[in-house]
């Protein structure tokens, strides 16, 4: 659970520990513990570099928990380890760019629940294959769609959660309507002018 509030907090420390707890609130939607998404909203919203210590303190939580939430962070590719100069203590830091984490979030979905998916239809369309009755063609039908949609979807997937170029906010850009895109690319013109 987020911290609240100390008698004499600042609005900042406020709004921090707002933020952690919303943060953590919706670490489940993205099928993660509310501790793990909880340690990913202070470093974040922070910006700064932290140690376990640190961590485990601000959020009242366990050397355990802290450390079981940092390595699944470091896994996910949304913090970093982070080095302070005459500090033999690791420090971490989140990811500040709010597309990186994202592509990284969208990237973890995909692999724990999408490519499953996906191998396991494949399974059962070949083993219904195998059964060469005509009662199954509707079903075959039904799966080759299935299939169909949720490899397209990953190859878009794929192309916009890639670690180069701005696939995520291209793919928003485009999905908002052509008023936003036509900005976005009057935006890059502009920039290339004046290089």
């Amino acid at each position: 659970m987020a911290p609240r509030s100390k008698p004499g907090s600042t609005m900042r420390d406020e709004g921090i520990d707002r933020f952690i707890e919303a943060w953590g609130r919706m670490g489940s939607v993205w099928g993660i513990s509310r501790t793990m998404a909880e340690v990913h909203a202070l470093l974040y919203v922070t910006g700064e570099a932290m140690c376990t210590d640190d961590i485990m303190a601000r959020l009242e939580i366990s050397r355990g928990n802290a450390s079981m939430s940092l390595r699944a962070l470091l896994d996910w590719g949304i913090i970093a380890r982070a080095h302070r100069r005459g500090d033999r203590k690791e420090y971490f830091q989140a990811e500040q760019d709010v597309w990186s984490v994202f592509r990284a979030i969208v990237r973890e979905r995909m692999k724990r629940e999408i490519d499953p998916l996906l191998v396991n239809l494949h399974e059962i369309r070949d083993h219904t294959r195998e059964d060469g009755e005509k009662a199954t063609a509707d079903l075959d039908k039904r799966l080759d769609a299935m299939i169909d949609f949720f490899e397209t979807a990953t190859g878009l997937g794929n192309r916009f959660i890639g670690p180069s170029g701005p696939g995520l906010r291209l793919a928003a850009t485009l999905l908002s309507g052509p008023h936003k895109a036509d900005k976005a690319a009057k935006g890059r013109r502009s920039r290339e002018r004046t290089r």
